[in-house]
C-alpha cells in the first residue's frame, strides 16, 4: 500500500480512484458512487484533503494509509470536529465526499457554528417557563443543559466521574469551574469525540442520579447509537420538546442550542465579576463547553 506524505496526494489519489469524468452514471438512484463533473471533483478534492489533515494531525493513520484507512467511525469524529467551524452547506459537501470515499452513508450532523449564529440566549425566566410546559423528562434535562452548558447528545453521554471515562488527551486548565462550589462532575462525549468534564448542581445531580438506569441503555439519536446512564431526554427528542415547549410559552424560540448561550454568557459575567481577566475567563469558558478554540465562544457571547 503506497503511503503518501501529504494531505493533497492523498486527496488526489482517493478521488483519482472515484474518478469517471464523461461517463454516465446510468441514472442509477442515489449515484453509482463516482465522480463525473469537475465541479464535483474539486469540491471533494478540497474536503477530502481537510480530512486527511485531520487524519495526520490526531495520528489516527496507524497504518500509514493515508485516507484508504478512513472508517466510518474517524469519518464520524471528523465530521463533529469540522462542525464547529463550517456552516452546513459545508459540512454536508465533506459528509458526501467521504460517503464517496467510504462507499456507506453517514449520519448527517448539524454545524453547531450555523447553530451558535443563529441562535440566541435565553433568559432564566424564560428557561423556567420553557421547563414548565416540558414533560418531566425533558424539562429536567433542559435544566441540566442550561447549568452544565450541554449540546443536546451530550445529555445522552452523561456518566458519573467516578466510573473513569478517560479525558480527552488535551491539556485542560485547573480553572475550570472556578467559583462553582455546589456541584457535582460528570463526563459526556461531545463533537469531535472530545470527553470532557462538565458541573451539575447537586440539586440537579441527586434528581439525576433517582434517574440512573440499573444498565447502560443503547439509545439511536440521528443514526448514531449512545450508551445511556440515565433516563433523561436527549438528542432530537429533546431538542423537538424544548422548540414545541418555547414555542409555546414564549411565542418564539431558536431551538434548544439557546441555553449554551445563557451558560457562556453567565460564566463570563461571574468570572469577570470573580476579577479574572477577560482573556483567562474565555479560556476557561472555552473548555468548560468543549471548545478548545476560544473564539468559538465567543459566538455565544453575542
Amino acid at each position: 500500500m503506497a503511503t503518501f506524505r501529504s494531505s493533497t496526494s492523498q486527496a488526489k489519489h482517493a478521488v483519482q480512484k472515484k474518478r469517471a469524468i464523461g461517463k454516465s452514471s446510468h441514472a442509477k438512484a442515489g449515484g453509482d458512487g463516482k465522480i463525473h463533473s469537475l465541479g464535483t471533483e474539486r469540491t471533494y478534492l478540497e474536503s477530502l484533503k481537510k480530512v486527511a489533515e485531520y487524519i495526520t494531525q490526531n495520528r489516527l493513520d496507524y497504518a500509514g494509509r493515508g485516507l484508504s484507512g478512513l472508517t466510518s467511525e474517524i469519518a464520524e469524529s471528523y465530521l463533529e470536529h469540522r462542525s464547529q467551524d463550517v456552516g452546513q452547506k459545508q459540512l454536508d459537501k465533506d459528509r458526501q465526499a467521504m460517503q464517496i470515499l467510504l462507499g456507506v452513508k453517514l449520519p448527517i450532523v448539524k454545524s453547531e457554528l450555523e447553530q451558535a449564529q443563529h441562535s440566541r440566549a435565553y433568559t432564566f425566566q424564560q428557561i423556567e417557563l420553557i421547563v414548565s410546559a416540558q414533560s418531566q423528562k425533558h424539562s429536567l434535562s433542559t435544566q441540566i443543559a442550561a447549568n452544565a452548558g450541554l449540546r443536546a447528545h451530550e445529555l445522552l453521554t452523561l456518566m458519573p466521574v467516578n466510573l473513569m471515562r478517560k479525558l480527552s488527551d488535551r491539556k485542560w486548565t485547573d480553572d475550570r469551574f472556578l467559583g462553582r462550589n455546589d456541584v457535582e462532575r460528570y463526563t459526556v462525549k461531545g463533537k469531535g469525540g472530545l470527553v470532557r468534564e462538565v458541573a451539575i448542581s447537586h440539586d440537579l445531580s441527586k434528581r439525576l442520579e433517582l434517574l440512573r438506569l440499573p444498565v447502560p441503555q443503547q439509545f439511536k439519536d440521528r443514526d448514531i447509537y449512545y450508551s445511556q446512564f440515565y433516563d433523561i431526554g436527549g438528542g432530537k427528542q429533546w431538542s423537538d420538546s424544548f422548540t414545541k415547549a418555547a414555542d409555546r410559552e414564549l411565542g418564539w424560540t431558536t431551538g434548544g442550542h439557546g441555553v449554551r448561550h445563557t451558560y457562556a454568557q453567565s460564566r463570563m459575567m461571574t468570572l469577570l465579576s470573580a476579577g479574572i481577566n477577560y482573556d483567562l475567563a474565555l479560556a476557561i469558558v472555552s473548555q468548560e463547553m468543549g471548545h478548545f478554540r476560544p473564539d468559538i465562544t465567543e459566538v455565544y457571547l453575542r
